[in-house]
């Protein structure tokens, strides 16, 4: 048993919360007429008794259905119930995950502005950095995820946002959120983080001092590998305003029908996390023991270097890890993953299926060195662990059988 699971403080409290609030969601609003889950409700136009009341639309851009582009009821559904889990003031829903981040970079950024941006970042948030608000006119410096504090000396006078994702996409370091974000607050600076690894169930931003949580809600929120959304909270009214302007202004809707499917997913999110955290615990602790792991990056893991961070501020741990292999070639690399019976191989997580996909982070690093060898992404999905390690053991059967093979002698490797 893990210290998570023994726990029995305030962090197991908010979890028994959450997991009640997620069942219930919306569920007793009179805006559903006595049904569990909030109905689809697909519009475009939306028409109206008056010209008075025509004219007078635009008051409840915010939280009223005015035309298709701002959301139905469905959409505000699904956006309360998001709010209420993260402890923010108001979600907005867009297209993707990624349509969040970026929108959430573009609401608080304008030319001569600098952004410091965590260097462990996904790489499509550092690919938006750098190939587009860069061309905007807005700097963009990058930071260890170990800075902690330090992120003061980095502050310049132009320094508006500070961008964190936690833990790293690929290498899984965890940063210290609140030392960041006590100085942030005192200079006015935005703060935003995408906290789709956790979700808002293990880990609640805005309750560190972050004035926007974002998640790919494609991920564990939806949880069924078939819709693709994401969520930008706001810790404030201000914050949430700003949000839902630039969603407005770029364009971005999030279609009824995925919503739907994504409330629907919450309702189970609590215990899919539970399995899901279950299975990568006892699927990490087998990879530790395999001889060709070097090491295996999930913060749950005692001797994980942010293992102590994550205690303090995570409720638990996903199922989304890394291991990094000693080095291998093409060969052994097509020997190990062609054979997958289980594991599929996918770029996306958070579903119900289990993954394992080679990862190389080095070329969208700036700060440290990235350690040599074969990294490997996996997420563990619902199956039986029993099940998934056989496929495990058949893989690491066929890198070793690769290995063993005699080299061919150089004249029998071409036709004459």
């Amino acid at each position: 048993m893990t210290e998570r699971e023994g726990d029995t403080g305030d962090g197991q409290g908010q979890a028994n919360a959450d997991a009640t609030m997620l069942v219930h969601a919306n569920s007793r609003s009179g805006r559903t007429a006595g049904l569990l889950n909030p109905p689809v409700h697909r519009a475009s136009t939306i028409v109206y008794d008056t010209v008075e009341d025509y004219l007078n639309r635009h008051r409840h851009i915010y939280d009223g259905v005015i035309y298709g582009l701002y959301g139905t009821e469905t959409n505000h559904a699904l956006a309360a119930a998001i709010a209420d889990l993260e402890h923010g003031f108001g979600t907005v829903l867009t297209s993707s995950g990624t349509a969040a981040i970026t929108l959430a970079l573009s609401a608080f950024l304008k030319a001569g502005d600098h952004l410091l941006v965590i260097d462990t970042a996904y790489r499509s948030t550092r690919r938006f950095c750098d190939e587009v608000l860069t061309g905007l006119g807005i700097e963009v410096s990058y930071f260890s995820p170990e800075i902690g504090a330090g992120i003061a000396s980095l502050l310049r006078p132009n320094t508006r946002m500070v961008f964190l994702e936690t833990p790293g996409s690929l290498t899984f370091e965890l940063a210290d959120t609140r030392a960041i974000t006590n100085v942030t607050r005192e200079r006015g600076i935005i703060t935003a983080l995408d906290n789709t690894w956790a979700s808002p169930v293990f880990f609640k931003p805005i309750e560190h001092g972050v004035d926007i949580s974002i998640a790919s809600a494609t991920k564990y929120l939806s949880g069924h590998s078939d819709v693709m959304l994401g969520a930008m909270t706001g810790a404030t009214e201000e914050i949430y305003k700003r949000l839902k302007d630039a969603a407005a202004r770029w364009g971005s809707a999030a279609s009824p029908d995925d919503c739907y499917l994504v409330q629907r997913g919450l309702r189970t999110l609590d215990v899919r996390l539970e399995r899901h955290q279950r299975n990568a615990l006892e699927l990490a602790a087998w990879f530790e023991r395999q001889p060709e792991v070097r090491k295996v990056l999930y913060p749950a893991l005692p001797d994980h270097p942010g293992h102590a961070l994550w205690q303090r501020d995570f409720s638990g741990a996903s199922g989304l890890f890394g291991v990094l292999l000693d080095a291998v070639s093409d060969k052994e690399r097509s020997a190990f993953f062609n054979g997958l019976s289980l594991f599929k191989l996918g770029s996306s997580w958070g579903g119900f299926e289990s993954l394992m996909v080679p990862a190389w982070p080095a070329p969208a690093r700036s700060c440290g060195k990235i350690e040599d060898g074969a990294l490997i992404r996996v997420h563990a999905g619902l199956e039986s662990t029993n099940d998934l390690l056989r496929d495990l053991e058949d893989a690491f059967a066929r890198l070793r059988a690769s290995r063993a093979e005699p080299a061919m002698p150089r004249s029998m490797r071409t036709l004459p």
